[in-house]
């Protein structure tokens, strides 16, 4: 198993904000993931950034803005029991919209009438704690509710495969497509679609962007890309070239200050936003083409 390695940095949230800006800009090494929450106050913050290899933390510190006298970083590998103690004793579930994001320690609070996402926490992005992950289940439940009904979905940079397996789950009869440029991630996707018993309906494989044969003269009536604000814009063109006509595309990982900058590739291209969503900072948008 992969040795995780972790950068804790805990100071003034302003500063921990920045640093999260960044990491937009693909620092090398890039983290497998990171993220930001408050630490006892909205004034507070604390980032958590984990590497699949020993990084050289000091630059990486630097590099991204953290060192500062009013911040304290702590640098260490990750044991492997880490993700099951965060698991079982630092991760609730999450209520978003219909949907409830659980961990086996929490199965328990599925409430009748919920729709159950069964995530445990590990090293791929997507267990709903997020505001971006959280704001995409949220956006899927409030397009579903409008009546968009679509045949075919694709999920770009799926991480857990929490959003392809939601999107499975009010839509049996849809055709969803997950990708990642990460191999760890596709393997935990399909375990988890396996675990939430929408396996034989979601196709995952590992995939750079659309440089991958099964998706070349693909389109799809909704698109979910949860990334970060840069390769959003970069991806742009393809995301909106394999959108059908009337479809829907959710984007999130951006902050609220590099939306403008996102909204803008999007607005280009022809499609309209018909949705904004800020949670903890974070930002979803909905577009339809």
């Amino acid at each position: 198993m992969t040795t995780l390695w972790r950068i804790e940095g805990r100071g003034p949230m302003a500063i921990i904000r920045a640093a999260n800006a960044r990491l937009d800009d693909e620092l090398e090494p890039l983290p497998v993931s990171w993220s930001v929450f408050e630490d006892g106050s909205p004034e507070a913050g604390r980032i958590d950034i984990l590497f699949d290899h020993q990084p050289d933390a000091d630059a990486f510190v630097g590099d991204i803005g953290l060192e500062h006298d009013d911040v304290e970083i702590l640098f260490a590998p990750l044991p492997d029991e880490d993700w099951i103690a965060m698991s079982l004793e630092g991760l609730p579930s999450v209520e978003a919209g219909r949907f409830l994001v659980y961990g086996e320690h929490t199965s328990g609070d599925l409430a009748e009438g919920q729709i159950g996402l069964w995530i445990e926490a590990g090293p791929a992005f997507g267990t709903g704690h997020h505001g971006t992950t959280k704001g995409c289940l949220e956006a899927l439940d409030k397009i579903d509710r409008s009546g968009f009904r679509p045949e075919t979905v694709l999920d770009l940079g799926t991480g857990t495969g929490l959003l392809a397996i939601a999107a499975a789950k009010i839509w049996p009869e849809c055709e969803i497509l997950a990708t990642d440029i990460d191999e760890e991630s596709v393997i935990e996707t399909v375990e988890n679609t396996a675990k939430n018993g929408v396996k034989p309906r979601i196709e995952a494989v590992v995939a750079d962007g659309f440089h991958h044969p099964v998706l070349e003269a693909r389109s799809f009536d909704l698109i979910f890309a949860n990334i970060l604000a840069g390769p959003l814009i970069t991806l742009a063109p393809g995301i909106v070239s394999r959108l059908e006509k009337g479809g829907r595309v959710i984007l999130s990982g951006l902050l609220e200050e590099q939306s403008d900058k996102v909204e803008a590739a999007y607005d280009a291209l022809g499609l309209k936003r018909i949705d904004k969503a800020i949670l903890d900072g974070w930002v979803t948008l909905v577009y339809a083409g």
